[in-house]
Order: structure tokens, then sequence, then C-alpha cells
């Protein structure tokens, strides 16, 4: 995942993708008048997929030769279209962002496009509107993985929670989507208690309690991403059901983002399995395209030489869906769904410094 090579002198192909390498400091601010300066808008600070993203921004800024500003939107569009402005008026050639309400953010691409500033979304794809790159996994990958792993181990029977993100974020709906999707093609028999939660670990813990005392015999969890991880644990503790795999008790946890602490539990045999969400490739590849977009490059669909694929969306928008593993104690596969050890090296959440 950390292949060093140099940056492409034309990229109207895909065979002209090329890996760039990870290294430098963090610095946060335009210090060098020679380099081209993007803006960086931090989508929240509040979980540790996303403070693991923000470390690894500015190691990528410096390694491109780009100045970078920031800003933190808090999971607010207000905040994100404010922002927006704050970086035309400091100059910036490029923006990079995450935003969460993915429809409400046309208007804001819609005046960096007039203003010829190139827009790489990370993470999320505007409802509308373009953008010069989509950064994203194959969010609908996501929950056919977790759907997969939980029918296997519960052998296409029984009962299991959904924590589902926000469903105004494209991430929630294809991850939603797709779970229940898999669910009623592969395991009819396994249902399925769908739970809104709008990314809050508070109110998924709260929903997952009264699922659980209402249905004692749920024997599944999909957690869309690593904001109810410490809620789960503790309702589970709470109801004496934080066992281990081989007690018949046990009810199986499946999370999604690959942050160290769910690698470290999958190893304790406190929750089962992840889909590994590449924070660091997200600052990566962001950061890549906006430099290719200001060198006048261009890209198309197909297969890319870092193990992804870019798509067409719809017409004028591109998405490049990095990889996204399952990840367990084992390594095995379910539901003919490969997955990676927990203690694997290359998934970033074992290579935090």
């Amino acid at each position: 995942m950390r292949l060093s090579t140099v940056l492409c002198s034309t990229a109207s192909t895909l065979s002209a993708l090329v890996l760039l390498s990870a290294c430098g400091s963090a610095d946060t601010q335009a210090t060098s008048s020679g380099t081209p300066l993007v803006g960086v808008d931090y989508p929240r600070s509040d979980t540790d997929f996303w403070n693991s993203y923000i470390k690894y921004t500015p190691e990528y800024a410096k390694e491109l030769g780009l100045s970078l500003k920031t800003t933190n939107s808090q999971n607010d569009v207000a905040k994100l279209t404010a922002n927006a402005q704050t970086f035309i008026s400091q100059g910036v050639k490029g923006l990079a962002m995450a935003p969460q309400d993915t429809a409400a953010i046309a208007p804001t691409l819609a005046q960096l496009e007039a203003k010829k500033i190139p827009v790489v979304t990370v993470d999320t794809r505007p409802d509308t509107g373009k953008v010069f790159m989509v950064v994203r996994a194959d969010n609908r990958a996501y929950g056919e993985k977790a759907c997969q792993y939980l029918g296997a181990k519960l052998g296409g029977k029984g009962k299991v929670v959904m924590l589902q993100g926000d469903l105004a974020s494209i991430n929630g709906r294809d991850r939603t989507e797709a779970f229940n999707d898999c669910m009623k093609k592969n395991y009819p028999d396994i249902k399925v208690f769908g739970e809104a939660t709008n990314w809050d670990g508070a109110v998924a813990a709260q929903k997952l309690q009264t699922d659980l005392t209402a249905n004692p015999d749920i024997k599944g969890v999909y957690m869309q991403s690593s904001f109810a991880l410490a809620g789960t644990l503790q309702v589970l503790n709470q109801k004496g059901l934080l066992v281990g795999p081989e007690d018949s008790k046990h009810v199986f946890v499946v999370s999604n983002d690959g942050i160290p602490e769910e690698l470290k539990s999958i190893a304790e045999g406190k929750i089962d399995a992840t889909v590994s969400q590449p924070a660091d490739l997200y600052a990566k590849y962001a950061l890549y395209y906006l430099k290719a977009a200001m060198d006048g490059k261009t890209f198309k669909p197909g297969k890319t030489d870092h193990d992804s694929t870019i798509i067409q969306v719809r017409d004028g928008l591109l998405e490049d869906q990095l990889s996204a593993p399952l990840v367990t104690a084992d390594g095995g596969t379910y539901g003919g769904i490969s997955s990676l050890k927990s203690d694997d090296k290359s998934l970033w959440g074992n290579n935090l410094g």
C-alpha cells in the first residue's frame, strides 16, 4: 500500500495512474509560495477514523509538493459552505471535502465550478453536481461483506441488528440497501432490525439495548461505522453477552472502518470482523487527484494500478473505488468473501505511529 514511484507526466489513460509514497511530517499551512495551495475540509474530528485521515493528509500534501489550508465542518453542511467561502477568499487552486449531507452540497459545488476550482470529494459522493473525482471505496460492498459474514456465521437463520448511519448520506444508503438486498437474496430466514442512528454512538447504543431487550435471541450486529463500537461493547457487556465466539451466548459483531481499536477487539474476540475503510488512501488520492486536476490531466473508467477501479457514476462524474477488505481473526472466507487477518501489516490500522 506504500509503493513509491514518480508522478506521471500524463494521465489521459488509466495506464498512467501511479502510486505516490507516504512520508513527511504534518504541515497545515501554506508556507511555500512556490507550491500550489489547496484546501481540505475535514468533515469531523470525533471519530478515530477521521482523526486518522486528518493525520495522513498533511503527510501526503508534503510528499506531493502542495501547500495546505484546512478547516473542519463538524458534520454541518452550513459550516462546510462557509468554509468553502473561506477557501475561495484564500485563493486555493483546488479543494477536497467529504460532505456528509450529499444532497445539500450541490449549490456550493456549483459555485466552485463557476470559479474553476476543481473539487475532489472523499468518502462520499454528491447526489448532484460535478466534481473532478470521487475518492471512496465501494460502500455497497461494505454492506454485502457484512451480510455474507453474518449470514455464514448464523447459518442463514436468526436475528440481526443493523446500526445504520445517516440515510441523508450516500454511504448510509449504500450500506443499508446492500445489506438488506444481500440478506433478502441469500439469507431470507434472517430477520434484520434496521436502526437509523445518524452516525451517533449514543443513539446506536440506546437502540441496540432496546432491540436486545425485546429480542434476547438476537445473534448478530452490523455497525455501519466504528462510531458505534464503544456503545455496542458496553451494551453487550451489560447484558452478559460480551463473551468469546466459542461461547453459545456470543453475539457476532461486524464493524466498518478498520481503526486500531476494531482490530484489537477482533484479536480479543470482542467483535468478529470489520471492513477496513482506507483512511490513508483517502488522504493520498484526494490530494493526488487535486494535483492532477490542476495539472490538466484527465481520467477514464477502468482498472487502476493501485488495486482499485474507476467507474463512471453518471455523465461527467468519475469515482475511484479503492480496495476495502473484510478483516477477521482467522483470515478465512465467509459466504464467498475472502478476508485478511486482523494482524495483517498491510492494514492501515496496524501502521499508525
